[in-house]
């Protein structure tokens, strides 16, 4: 009709629109996604590249003659390694990973590589997974990924046990990358859930690592874990932004760009209040690290800037259009960068030339600002009212009868014990004050 009356108004506005969209798509740059955070530390940032580098060994065949060693070697000790699992050791169940001791930072490391292309038991674990298949403690997981840290933690918790023992006083640390990433943050969470097969570890013993991690857990369990576990993002990483099924994004494995394009679009029409509501939704797990080493219209790199924070909305929501967006996944580059971050961390803090006394107490002070930030975290998401778990999805397309028989390791709460869970949960972190406001309690 607008043709017709020589006006095409309906065109000219649907051109406008798209015209606008792209404009602001184009524009978005990954730092914008953690320009309001704060500045991580060096004490906190310090073990990201040390464990990349781990996690790089994973890779090799053997570690006596290295062969894709990154400049200055992998910092480690041959004899420190326990033993190896490759995927004949794992039957499938789970990717090739590695039991270190590493007594120069009194830690026992689990470093998980990432996702092996060449291997359908890798494609198992990852396409394992419905929205809203799976519960844990009171939130929702990835299927795939939870029975493989499941199956992990089965085969090596007798040794891990052990090594706590003869090791009184080390931490416990799990570290991955990509597809690894979600196997140690489902780690962690198992082993919050089962500390007295290790020994009874305490809970601020356990920390976990995941590098460029996969969207595996819902907002309620991220935040609540952010105390333990950690992830690290570089810049424009297009995995941790990305609530695309895996399996989609696979199956688009040659058309990735095209995908991303279409989730963008999705992305800017559905209004981020709408996604948190949705229980089921997975997002990037714990504490984040960004990573930021671009700025837009700048030519070449920038020294990297790490940022950190406990987000609830505003988590990493939106794809960005970059052609790093693939390559900033990539473990050789995050560790590359990590390292360049932590120099100039501890360049401009000068920790290296502090006295011990100073060095103690700076993260004393790290820690009690992490539990405010997460406990104004813990409150924003109550505000939001993400904490809810009875929410029906108002925007995806969830199976509702499907019951998985992995359910049976967690059955589900009725819809009071889990309304009831929670309350008790946060009463224990939460009182009224005399204005009838909810404060930290002291």
């Amino acid at each position: 009709m607008s043709i017709a009356c020589c006006l095409p108004v309906v065109e000219c506005v649907y051109c406008l629109a798209c015209a606008r969209w792209a404009w602001q798509r184009c524009l978005h740059s990954g730092d914008y996604d953690s320009e309001t955070w704060g500045v991580a530390s060096a004490a906190e940032f310090e073990p990201v590249p040390r464990l990349c580098r781990l996690i790089l060994s994973v890779y090799e065949d053997d570690l006596e003659n290295p062969q894709w060693a990154p400049p200055g070697g992998y910092g480690m000790e041959p004899r420190w390694v326990v033993h190896r699992r490759t995927y004949e050791h794992t039957n499938g169940h789970a990717p090739t990973y590695l039991l270190y001791v590493d007594h120069r930072h009194s830690d026992v490391v689990l470093a998980v590589r990432g996702m092996n292309m060449a291997k359908e038991s890798d494609y198992a674990v990852l396409l394992d997974n419905k929205l809203g298949q799976r519960r844990f403690d009171g939130g929702y997981v990835h299927n795939g990924l939870l029975k493989a840290a499941e199956w992990v933690f089965d085969a090596e918790c007798d040794v891990l046990r052990d090594l706590l023992e003869k090791n009184p006083g080390y931490t416990l640390t799990f570290s991955g990358h990509s597809l690894g990433s979600g196997v140690v943050a489902m780690l962690a969470l198992v082993a919050v859930h089962n500390k007295e097969r290790l020994g009874g570890i305490e809970r601020k013993r356990i920390r976990c690592f995941a590098m460029a991690p996969a969207r595996c857990m819902s907002l309620n369990l991220a935040v609540r874990y952010a105390d333990i576990i950690n992830a690290v993002i570089l810049q424009d990483d297009f995995l941790p932004r990305t609530d695309i099924p895996l399996e989609d994004i696979f199956k688009s494995l040659f058309c990735l760009p095209c995908l991303l394009c279409g989730r963008c679009l999705i992305d800017t029409c559905i209004p981020e209040s709408v996604m948190l509501r949705d229980p089921r939704r997975l997002y990037a797990p714990g504490r984040l690290y960004h990573i930021v080493e671009r700025k837009p219209f700048s030519c070449g790199r920038i020294p990297p800037v790490v940022r950190t924070a406990v987000p609830v909305d505003g988590r990493f929501e939106h794809i960005v259009l970059s052609c790093n967006a693939t390559s900033d996944h990539a473990i050789i580059w995050i560790e590359r960068e990590a390292q360049r971050a932590l120099d100039l961390l501890l360049e401009n803090e000068k920790t290296m030339e502090a006295p011990e006394v100073q060095r103690m107490g700076h993260e004393i002070t790290v820690t009690r600002a992490h539990d405010e930030e997460q406990q104004a975290a813990l409150r924003r998401a109550v505000a939001l009212g993400v904490a809810d778990v009875n929410v029906p999805s108002t925007y995806g397309t969830f199976d509702e009868n499907h019951t998985s028989e992995a359910d049976e390791a967690s059955p589900p709460l009725s819809d009071s014990g889990r309304r009831r869970a929670w309350d008790e949960w946060i009463s224990r972190i939460f009182e009224k004050d005399e204005s009838g406001q909810m404060v930290p309690r002291r």
